[in-house]
Parts: C-alpha cells; structure tokens; sequence
C-alpha cells in the first residue's frame, strides 16, 4: 500500500510529468499502455482488436483543464472520435472525465459540452462512458450522469469500490436504469471516504458485482483480478445468468493472457483505449494499480 500511495502521489506531480510527457524514453515505455498519440493510431489499435473478437472504447487523455477552450477542444476531439469510429465500422464508443470538459471551470458549460456528445453518440447509435475521478467529483458525476441519461440513453458512468458510499450509489444509478461499469479505484483517497485494505476493496467489488449481474443493466466488470473474475463467472453461471447480459472490461495492455483467455471462453470483453499527449497522470495510476506492471516497465529499463 504504502508503494501506491507514493505512486498515485507523483502521478500529480506537474514538474514530473512535464519531463516525463516529453522523454522520447518514457513515451517508448508508456506505448504498452497508451495506444499512440493521434487519434488514427488509435483507431488502428480499435480495428485490429476488433478482428480479435474484442470491442472498445476509446479515451482521450487529459484531465483538469485549465480554460473553456481547452474543454471545447476536448469536446470537439471527442466529436471527432465518434465519427472516426463509425467511419471505420467500430462501435462508436468513448470514455470521458468531466474535469476534462470544464467542470472545475463552469458547472453549465462542462454540462453542455457532455451533453453535446452524448446527444451526437444517441444520433449515431453510440455510447458515452463518464468516467469517475476522485471522490471530490462522485455526487457531482453521478448528477450530471443521471439527468444525461434520462434525457438521451446513450450515457451510463462508472462506480468505485473502494468507496463507502458505493453500495448506494449503485442501488440508485441501477434503479434509474444506467449502465455501470464496477471498478476499483485508482485515486489517493483518504479512510473517511475509502477502504484501505485489498481485502476490503475485493468484498465491496464482489458485492456489488453480484448486485450488478442480478440487476440485468447489461454491467461492465471493469477488473484484472483473477479471483474476481472467476467469482463473478461463478455467480453468473450459477444464477442463470448469460454471457451476452454483461461484459468483462479491461485497460489496453494490461493482462493480455488474460483477455485472451475470457475471449475463447466465450464472454464479452471490451478494452479501455487510451490515446494522446497527456498520457502522464493515466501511466502512474497504472503502475500503482498492478506489482506486475512495474516489474514489466523494469524489465524493458533493462533491456535498454
């Protein structure tokens, strides 16, 4: 634990990631995670994972924007990806924070931007993902998720399990009808607000995977954790419960046996696509998340 602490620490470190975002040596590092910098590259990486059985959706990184023009770009890239998708006959798909549509700057304006999105993805047959940041940001996602929701159907959000108030949130947004991805957690929280243990985490998961999958919300089991995984296999078989009624969701180069794995097993698995320049803050919480990972960056340090 104290190892993630330290890492989810740097990931805002702003001296840090400004070297680190312009080293040609960490850009090469991060590339097992990032699927390039432009959005054709990741289109590319959308295609061939598409004729591997597996679908996506794409994020563009960046986080807390600091004007409304930088938001609006954000926005309109975002336009763009639904395009770039459709255009290439891949589920027009995409991840979203609300810090990087403008809501630290205006609550109104960061609400007409998603909204502008959300309504394109509903015109498209597509989706939009909000993205959960730090608990700081819970009460105000989950409301803006909600109204866009219940406006378009084109919007579901994302729920952490290591938070205390998870279980009702799930209650709330399930009965509202949204679709939610169950994750973990990768923000430095404190113990007011989260568990601290793993052990804690993985039963607050189960529990509300469980919850999930009983719904019929078509969930996504956003995990790379085995044990969960073949729990929440279990429960699903032995509830009756099809594997065409929820997904399995992973981050893009993290635990590639694995995906492989659930794919020949016949389960949907759809894959988080990062791409783009601000890639720091998305790498560290990565490295913090998973030993392995960091084991992996050592390994390709010393192939060097």
């Amino acid at each position: 634990m104290p190892l993630r602490r330290t890492l989810l620490y740097l990931s805002r470190h702003p001296a840090l990631r400004g070297w680190t975002e312009t080293s040609p040596l960490a850009r090469s590092l991060s590339s097992r995670f990032v699927a390039g910098s432009t959005l054709e590259e990741a289109i590319a990486v959308c295609i061939r994972l598409r004729a591997e059985g597996i679908t996506t959706t794409l994020d563009y990184l960046g986080e807390h924007v600091k004007s409304p023009g930088e938001a609006q770009a954000c926005r309109d890239m975002y336009l763009r990806m639904l395009h770039a998708m459709r255009a290439a006959a891949v589920e027009p798909n995409v991840s979203v924070k609300l810090s990087q549509f403008g809501i630290d700057i205006s609550a109104s304006e960061c609400v007409a931007n998603v909204e502008l999105l959300v309504g394109k993805a509903a015109e498209v047959g597509g989706f939009v993902r909000i993205d959960m940041e730090s608990s700081a940001y819970t009460e105000r996602t989950l409301e803006i998720a909600a109204r866009l929701h219940e406006r378009y159907a084109a919007c579901g959000v994302v729920i952490q399990s290591y938070l205390y108030r998870s279980g009702a949130d799930v209650a709330k947004a399930t009965a509202q009808g949204m679709r939610i991805r169950l994750c973990k957690g990768a923000y430095l929280e404190s113990s007011s607000v989260a568990y601290e243990t793993k052990a804690q985490v993985d039963h607050s998961y189960a529990t509300l995977a469980g919850y999930l999958l009983s719904a019929d919300r078509y969930p996504a089991i956003a995990t790379h954790d085995e044990r969960i995984i073949q729990t929440v296999r279990r429960f699903a078989d032995r509830h009756g419960i099809g594997r065409d009624r929820f997904e399995f969701q992973m981050l893009y180069g993290i635990r590639r046996d694995l995906q492989k794995q659930l794919v020949d097993a016949g389960y949907r698995l759809r894959l988080y696509v990062p791409f783009g320049e601000a890639w720091y803050p998305y790498f560290m919480r990565r490295l913090a998340e998973r030993p392995a990972n960091l084991l992996f960056l050592a390994r390709n340090l010393l192939k060097r």
